[in-house]
């Protein structure tokens, strides 16, 4: 009797852009993921600048997901810079912490920053220190239950300011990396 030995399962990764960004920007970071065998959903979440606030990003996030990974299958998601916060929103309040196996965030303002005050969008508001969606979101980390939360930063960060914003309190690894720019942060090796 021959038994057919069955395929291994992709895992599905999420990649979520930052402010004023397009999945576009996790190109090289997207390639090298498949390379490794993963499949990437790198969605392209509007308005870009977040005027309307992250919520309506983080449904969109939740309708790109639900549309695009079957709905037995688990994923890791993947945040830079305001997409960290777009995907804890999704996991946190939108019932997406279900499906996923690990959440990544690179260089994200759970803090807030300084910069935010820059800009005048909904979104950009929502990212300033102290901000009542920063406190909303410290308030229900438990709800990322036992997923596996890890943080990228980098101490030269001149989006994220005080850099140290983008430390999360609830990541199980936090780790700080000499990366030159903000921006370095998704496509340094």
């Amino acid at each position: 009797m021959s038994t057919i030995a069955k395929e291994p399962e992709t895992s599905h990764v999420v990649l979520v852009h930052g402010f004023m960004d397009t999945g576009s920007v996790f190109k090289s970071l997207r390639r090298q993921l498949e390379r490794n065998g993963h499949r990437c959903l790198a969605p392209n979440l509007r308005p870009r600048d977040a005027r309307n606030g992250i919520e309506p990003l983080a449904e969109h996030l939740r309708q790109e997901i639900e549309g695009q990974i079957p709905h037995q299958q688990s994923f890791s998601l993947i945040g830079f810079s305001m997409g960290g916060l777009v995907a804890r929103h999704y996991l946190q309040q939108l019932d997406g912490a279900k499906r996923c196996e690990r959440l990544i965030t690179i260089s994200s303002p759970h803090q807030g920053t300084l910069m935010a005050w820059l800009h005048p969008s909904k979104g950009a508001q929502q990212m300033r220190p102290g901000s009542n969606f920063l406190e909303d979101l410290a308030a229900t980390e438990s709800r990322l239950g036992e997923i596996p939360v890890i943080s990228y930063r980098t101490p030269f960060d001149l989006m994220i300011l005080p850099p140290r914003s983008s430390r999360l309190k609830q990541a199980y690894a936090d780790h700080r990396l000499p990366v030159p720019m903000h921006r370095f942060m998704i496509t340094d090796r």
